[in-house]
């Protein structure tokens, strides 16, 4: 077993429910210590059973000579894939290699989880990062090297995203690992199996080759266990002659995952909302700001009852769209500093105490680091830290014992709120434009706009799709997802096909840009092969937009593809994807309508637009990332 960054908590005394264990998850800020659970991710690992209530494993019995069931053997690979389950996984994205082949017979034979076979590894990584955000957990299956090396950029962006995805690679038998003999898939040294581990211990929270049935109980239970506890990857390898053999620990029944809830320090817990609301209360106009730790139900359920108790107005960063009911009438809006929407930056400025939940602070989130915020008027509450101005810091204080505890304290001061509203204007409908008018930007967002619904979730890509999307005015349950940490081009195809089999009750819209769509193309082969049915729309601007307006150069050109045949050859014929290329507003309009009669199919919408037509957001962000890049 490998060193792990992370210590692993033992598991406590066998026979505690998984459903106990684990429904901590479900109110701790799912994000700290990178603990990240999507909004439907609450229900999904409460719904994981321990398979001491039960295993589903009726094949792994036999018949004895009397007509009796007697045990028979599980193999190792077999109960990975049952831990798997026991977790909440349902679907594993993955690609066959020779190194793997035995290891896939093995989780096929876990009748609780489905294959979802993708076209690379990169996109079944992007896959298990999406899955993991509806999910709460998800899987990543490939071969040694090859596979697990091109896995590994979407692998990091789980990381730094907070994504928990069990990453399980087949690799070289272990008399390879022991031997001088060279084999394939490796750098040509014999013996020296060790690299790919070595790549692994930069975005895992827990790596292991398992080297012998003896040892490798304990370590896949550490492993999941880890994924669980830190919301990040962690990495397995399976060498292949390993994956079929069978030990008598693997047939046993085993223990239930356990994972101890985070308990916040009372004596610090109780000191740290006494001076935030002494800090609170004699303020004149306080806000409230939510962040990307804000995903867990209990923690959302706590910002909406501080807000109504205190009367405070209530902005979420760009990374937490959503997590704040956008038609609470404490609501005002994205704060995204210089390129916040409409009076919402001017608001959160103008406070004299400012309460950030959870937030994410880097150059996107940021704007470029132009938050123009004192951090002497800030209340910081971390995922388990709070810090009160430039003085007071406590550690071992959970956001949501904090945000509840801090509720009956606040007096009610809704001045801020009250000058907001007088203030704020409707943003305004753009004007008529004469019938075949060339297709404009502003004019997609507003077909995207009218037939959004709660049943929709979207996933946005990095780039200009970022700054438009985040004027959608969410309707009640409608879900939000971006990657905005790592911003991966290419990264919301993937996600899209697996948030959609993570969420089968939400309907994906996916919002891509022409040059990121290049660069994942493949995955709406499997989209269409699953019979899946998100929205994906396509800006085609030619170009890759967001860095035309950073740097440009003949480098950000594009190769002018057909979308629309694309759509339609990867379907080869099978009536899976309706696809359709729009240039007008009518067009566009047409289009989205009837989308959303076509419940049983993908639809494709390539939306044709001027190179140059771009957010104003954007143009913004592009100068002061470009004027960033060339700071010493």
């Amino acid at each position: 077993m490998t060193t792990t960054p992370h210590q692993v908590a033992d598991p406590v005394p066998e026979g505690a429910p998984l459903e106990e264990s684990l429904s901590y998850l479900a109110l701790v800020s799912p994000r700290s210590r990178g603990r990240k659970l999507a909004q439907r991710a609450d229900s999904k690992v409460l719904q994981a059973r321990s398979a001491s209530l039960e295993r589903a494993f009726s094949d792994t019995k036999r018949q004895s000579a009397d007509g009796g069931l007697v045990p028979r053997p599980c193999t190792l690979g077999r109960f990975l894939a049952g831990r798997l389950a026991d977790v909440g996984v349902k679907h594993w994205f993955g690609v066959p290699g020779d190194f793997n082949l035995a290891l896939l017979d093995e989780l096929l034979g876990e009748r609780r989880l489905k294959m979802i076979s993708c076209c690379n590894e990169l996109n079944a990584g992007y896959a298990a990062d999406g899955y993991g955000r509806a999910n709460g957990i998800a899987c990543l299956v490939a071969t040694f090297s090859v596979g697990g090396l091109s896995a590994i950029n979407a692998v990091a962006g789980a990381y730094s995203e907070n994504v928990p995805v069990v990453v399980v690679v087949g690799a070289p038998p272990t008399t390879a690992w022991n031997s001088n003999r060279v084999v394939h898939h490796t750098l040509g040294h014999g013996g020296d199996l060790n690299f790919e581990l070595e790549c692994y211990r930069q975005v895992t929270c827990y790596q292991c080759v398992l080297r012998d049935a003896e040892s490798a109980y304990d370590q896949i239970n550490r492993a999941i266990l880890a994924a669980c506890e830190h919301r990040k990857p962690v990495y397995i390898s399976v060498p292949a002659n390993l994956a079929t053999l069978a030990h008598p620990a693997f047939a046993q029944e085993p223990a239930p995952l356990v994972i101890p809830p985070p308990v916040s320090a009372a004596a610090n817990l109780e000191t740290a909302v006494s001076r935030a609301a002494a800090f609170l209360n004699k303020a004149i106009k306080p806000v409230l700001v939510c962040g990307a730790h804000m995903r867990s139900a209990r923690a959302r359920s706590a910002m909406i009852a501080l807000a109504e108790a205190s009367g405070y107005p209530v902005a979420v960063m760009v990374n937490s769209k959503g997590l704040f009911p956008e038609d609470h009438p404490n609501y005002i809006g994205l704060f995204w500093a210089s390129i916040s929407t409409p009076y919402t930056g001017e608001v959160v400025v103008s406070s004299d105490a400012h309460l950030f939940a959870g937030p994410i602070f880097n150059d996107l989130s940021t704007a470029g680091f132009s938050l123009m915020i004192d951090p002497a008027a800030t209340i910081d509450v971390g995922p388990d830290t709070v810090t009160v101005g430039t003085a007071g810091f406590f550690g071992q204080v959970q956001l949501e014992d904090f945000l509840e505890a801090l509720i009956p304290k606040v007096r009610r001061n809704s001045a801020l709120l009250d000058k907001y509203r007088t203030m704020y204007i409707p943003p305004g409908v753009p004007p008529q434009l004469p019938p075949g008018t060339p297709l404009l930007l502003n004019r997609v967002y507003k077909q995207i706009q009218v037939t959004l619904s709660s049943s929709h979730t979207i996933v946005v890509d990095a780039g200009d799709s970022w700054f438009n999307a985040v004027k959608l005015r969410l309707p009640p349950g409608a879900g939000w997802e971006i990657q905005s940490q790592y911003a991966s081009i290419g990264w919301s195809l993937g996600a899209t096909l697996g948030y959609t089999l993570g969420a089968p009750t939400k309907r994906v819209v996916n919002i891509i840009g022409d040059g990121a769509f290049q660069m994942t193309a493949q995955e709406l082969s499997t989209i269409i092969r699953y019979r899946l049915s998100p929205i994906i729309m396509i800006m085609n601007n030619a170009s890759y937009g967001i860095e035309v307006e950073i740097h440009d150069g003949p480098y950000n050109e594009l190769n002018s593809w057909d979308y629309k045949s694309l759509a339609l050859a990867l379907d080869n014929g099978g009536g899976r994807v309706h696809a359709v290329q729009v240039r007008t507003e009518e067009e566009c309009a047409a289009a989205m309508q009837a989308a959303q009669g076509m419940q049983d199919k993908a639809v494709v919408i390539e939306c044709v637009l001027d190179k140059d037509d771009c957010s104003v957001e954007l143009l913004q962000l592009g100068k002061t990332l470009q004027n960033s890049n060339k700071k010493a």
